[in-house]
């Protein structure tokens, strides 16, 4: 069965491909999720409309990210932990570094788009990704220091 594909599906291909799949596959996992349409021509008309409506949508993202790279491009971001020798009780993660900049630049950031790798467990000076879009990453300094208090 042919269907045109809606959003990029690991392994098949990305979206607005025609590609050819089983049909039960078709049937019960891509159509019913949204990730694809039979291959008809109505179908196809409606997918060049929906990608065009896309590329704009996109194009507008991008924008945005490049104007809060250029808002956030010499940002640190100092975070107060309580802290015992070196190390920290728990640990610092992206919904701590989000907290801040939002309270900071009072912007509102997606904390699953800051690449942490792991949780900050110990003091110092780390820099984290943050990639609002995928082809504008924005450096980000975090300076993890102990809390005086």
């Amino acid at each position: 069965m042919n269907v045109i594909l809606l959003e990029p599906v690991e392994k098949l291909g990305e979206a607005g491909e025609l590609v050819s799949v089983k049909p039960g596959f078709a049937r019960n996992f891509l159509v019913p999720r949204g990730l694809a349409l039979p291959a008809t021509q109505a179908n196809q008309r409606e997918l060049n409309a929906r990608l065009a409506l896309r590329a704009k949508q996109l194009s507008a993202r991008k924008a945005d990210a490049e104007r809060l790279r250029d808002l956030l491009a010499d940002a640190s971001v100092d975070i107060k932990v309580r802290a015992g020798e070196d190390r920290i009780y728990g640990s610092v993660t992206g919904r701590d570094i989000a907290e801040v900049l939002e309270q900071r630049f009072q912007i509102e950031i997606d904390r699953r788009k800051l690449e942490l790798g792991e949780s900050i467990k110990t003091l110092g000076e780390y820099t984290v990704v943050y990639k609002p879009h995928p082809e504008v990453p924005i450096d980000l300094k975090v300076v993890v220091s102990a809390d005086s208090a």
